[in-house]
Order: structure tokens, then sequence, then C-alpha cells
């Protein structure tokens, strides 16, 4: 029994030597989204803020972990009356919620799952997951990266502004698309 003990504590102490803690890279980063406008196009937008860091398994090339969290201030929708618009306390309320947060829970082969916190509002959401691999930059930092997309119901976390269109549509659709991309400095 005490070696049956060991080797798993071997095991598992031996895959942890592979997988590191990134810090996200935000000059290389992007957290955005996309909803539709008046139901006929998209309107996109990101975060300029953001910050959190990751566990990558460079052996396996395989996101282990994620935590990080978003400042609704920085929305940016490259449309200025708009995002101050979606910052006031009819939308997101930036000023009592500044943050939106994520925590993985899971990791299912092509999945993520996490905790997503939004407007004072958790709930568990999945998004699919491409790895994008580890490689070593010029200046001999190695760097891991990763894409996410996934959706959510703006309505869920308590965002329910709208305006009902004299056609029978509104003005901004309950979906919301999300796009994620990462890139991470090995913690040093």
């Amino acid at each position: 029994m005490k070696f049956l003990k060991l080797t798993i504590a071997s095991l598992l102490t031996s895959s942890a030597l592979f997988a590191g803690t990134y810090n996200i890279d935000v000059s290389h980063s992007n957290v955005g989204f996309t909803v539709k406008h008046m139901m006929i196009t998209n309107v996109s937008g990101k975060f300029n803020d953001v910050a959190g860091s990751f566990e990558y398994d460079e052996k396996t090339n395989t996101l282990t972990s994620l935590s990080g969290e978003i400042i609704v201030a920085s929305i940016n929708t490259a449309n200025e009356k708009r995002d101050t618009h979606l910052k006031a306390d009819d939308i997101f309320d930036a000023e009592k919620f500044p943050k939106i947060e994520f925590k993985t829970t899971k990791i299912e082969d092509n999945a993520v799952y996490g905790d997503f916190t939004m407007k004072g509002v958790t709930k568990n959401i999945k998004l699919e997951l491409e790895n994008g691999g580890v490689i070593t930059d010029p200046k001999g930092n190695l760097r891991a990266g990763f894409e996410l997309t996934g959706k959510i119901n703006r309505k869920d976390f308590g965002i329910t502004w709208n305006k009902v269109l004299e056609t029978g549509g509104v003005t901004v659709g309950e979906e919301v698309k999300l796009q994620i991309s990462m890139e991470g400095v090995l913690a040093k």
C-alpha cells in the first residue's frame, strides 16, 4: 500500500513539474464580445484592462486553470457615447460592480468550465478552448497562449436594458458572444 501511495504521489509531482504559472500579457491578449444591434448586425467591443494568470502544462500543451478579472470601466466599443451608457447603472453599473471575474472549475477535452461573475451574479459557464501552445520568445521568456469562445445571455446577469423597435424587434440582442485570446509569460 505504501508503494502504491508513493507511486501516485511521484506521478502527481512529476506532472506538476511541467505545469507553470503564466501571467497574462495584456498587450498580446484580447477580451472581446459581440452582440446584435437592432437584430440586423453585430456590434463588437472589448475590455482594455484585464489581469490574471493561468496554469499551463508545457509537456502536454494543455491549459489546466485560469483566473482573471476585467475592469468594467475599460469597456471600448469605439463609440464614447455608447461606452458611457454601458458603464451607467442601468446596464453594467460600473461604479457598484467594477469587475467581471472568471475562475475555472473544470477543464475537459476542449471545454473550459468556470464561475463567471458579472454585475454581482455568478454562473458557471462553458467556453470552447483552442490551445495555442508554448514558445520561447526572443528575450528568453517562455510564453503560452490559447483562445476561448462562448456565449452568455446578458439577462442571466441582470443586464436587462433594451428598447422595443417600432418593427417589433429590440435594440440589443440578449445573446453575447465572447472571444478571448490569451497570451501569458511564465512567472519567475
